[in-house]
């Protein structure tokens, strides 16, 4: 009998570990989950993420119990659970997948490995994501890529044989400190929800996705809002990468003002399910991006000033005097999502703007986005704060985008009530006219200014040889590639194969 431990892929469609241990073992497997207390101490984790993770459990335990047996739940220390579970039932064997998630849950799978491997249990780990490990090259990445997604989805066990096995009861997020819910717009979890937003995108809702997907007016109901259900694995992305290859095989049946909607939108939609994994092998390959810059050059970069507090507070919470930033913030805290655009925006302006260091944003964001991804959000938030040493710095201007993502003003009078009067004209400078609208705060920074100073500051850190130097070593490491060299972080990876070579150090080669 095999454990077939779950971690962030709750489903049982294209779920190799579950399926090679029920055709191994003759369907007599323990389905386990183990909610860890100390992961949800981490200072990345938060109720909404506790929330849905408990919505996708539940669906998971009524799709294992159909096929016979039901979910395991633990609550404790991954190492003890699966000691306890290992000596109790003399199981040898434990599969799962692969996991590029979050430093703890780095640091745990690196003592489950040495436990294992000292006690002689064998763990067998299949790969879910196009993330490899011990890559020693991005070169033919893609290729990779493209092969896994194209591969067939692997069904399900036909049956798994019942135990008696008993679950120990689902704490109480006060217990682990989570507090009180917090997100009455959130999305829900589990697979049918997931399944249904990609039936409706690919009906109806993506059309214009190429076009819309930037302004926060269109963007909620345009995006496929998948995030959530890729990042906790109740959706695989070989599904989905399908899913979208059947649709796009489709439009040639329909008329041609649909094939001009829905081709570009698709095109939009696939480049990112590759940047998906393109970024989560960026950390991946370097487990620190999550604490400190690719580029060395910015980890000692100062960003401490009397104010920075007073800031990062000010705009966690939607009052730094910016309506679109202040309405995205707010929006976020209600909704747990953001299109990409905006992430973009909110970040740059903490980073720049405010002067804040990187870390401390990106932990706010981390613990708000439902859909937070390890993998991508650090290497964003980096991008956004211009310390990658090899992205193009862009500080967003957030009076331009403000007039021309949300030019009416709807999206701002939405989540900024003390707005709702104010006349189009003056709803992206309401200082202009501070009587109309009391109770809301003058900007924290004249934004010319201090974009200006951040610019200055930033460049100057760019002139060295030295800097160039370490640049390409970045680029050589985690640049994604075409048969011309390199290609943008904004480009999606293409088809590519080229030989790896050897030489990287990355997330799971341990000293054990």
């Amino acid at each position: 009998m095999d454990i077939v431990w779950f971690k962030r892929d709750l489903r049982v469609d294209d779920h190799a570990p579950l399926a090679s241990a029920a055709a191994a073992a003759g369907g007599r497997v323990i389905p386990l989950y183990i909610l860890e207390p100390d992961l949800w101490s981490q200072p990345d984790m938060s109720r909404r993420h506790y929330d849905f993770l408990g919505e996708c459990l539940t669906e998971l335990d009524g799709r294992l119990a159909a096929l016979g047996h039901p979910l395991v739940l633990r609550v404790g220390d991954a190492v003890e659970v699966l000691s306890r579970l290992c000596a109790a039932h003399g199981i040898t064997r434990i599969r799962t997948h692969q996991e590029t998630w979050n430093h703890w849950t780095y640091d745990r799978d690196r003592r489950v490995l040495a436990w294992a491997r000292a006690q002689g249990i064998e763990i067998i780990e299949e790969q879910q994501f196009g993330v490899h490990r011990r890559l020693s090259s991005r070169r033919g990445w893609a290729g990779r890529w493209d092969g896994m997604m194209e591969a067939p989805v692997t069904p399900p066990p036909v049956a798994l044989a019942p135990t008696s096995m008993d679950s120990d009861p689902w704490p109480d997020p006060e217990r682990l400190g989570l507090g009180p819910a917090d997100c009455p717009q959130r999305q829900p979890g589990g697979r049918q929800a997931g399944l249904e937003r990609m039936s409706s995108f690919f009906a109806t809702r993506g059309n214009s996705y190429r076009f819309t997907m930037s302004s926060p007016v269109t963007a909620a109901a345009s995006c496929s809002r998948l995030s959530p259900y890729l990042a906790f694995g109740v959706l695989s992305m070989r599904e989905v990468w399908q899913e979208s290859r059947r649709q796009k095989a489709g439009l040639a049946g329909r008329p041609p003002e649909e094939r001009r909607g829905w081709s570009p939108s698709i095109r939009s939609f696939e480049s990112r399910l590759h940047w998906h994994c393109h970024f989560i092998q960026k950390l991946e390959d370097e487990p620190g991006a999550e604490f400190r810059s690719f580029h060395s050059a910015y980890r000692t970069l100062d960003k401490s000033h009397g104010q920075a507090d007073a800031f990062l507070a000010a705009w966690q919470q939607g009052r730094t005097g910016y309506p679109l930033v202040d309405a995205c913030m707010r929006s976020l805290a209600a909704t747990g999502w953001l299109t990409f655009r905006m992430r973009a925006m909110v970040m740059s302006f903490a980073a720049y703007h405010l002067w804040l260091d990187w870390r401390a944003p990106a932990l706010h964001l981390a613990r708000q986005f439902t859909d937070y991804e390890p993998g991508i959000h650090y290497s964003q938030c980096q991008m956004q704060s211009g310390i990658t040493g090899i992205n193009t710095i862009r500080i967003y201007n957030p009076l331009k985008q403000s007039q021309e993502q949300d030019p009416e003003g709807r999206f701002i009078r939405r989540w900024l009530p003390e707005l709702a009067e104010m006349p189009t004209g003056l709803i992206h400078t309401p200082w202009a006219k501070p009587e109309a609208a009391p109770d809301y705060p003058s900007p924290l920074v004249e934004e010319r200014a201090a974009r200006r100073r951040a610019a200055d500051a930033m460049f100057a850190l760019r002139k060295s040889r030295a800097h160039a130097s370490e640049a390409a070593v970045v680029v050589e490491r985690h640049g994604s590639r075409n048969s011309r060299g390199f290609v943008s972080d904004r480009n999606p990876p293409n088809r590519q194969r080229a030989p790896a070579r050897r030489g990287s150090q990355n997330q799971m080669e341990l000293d054990l």
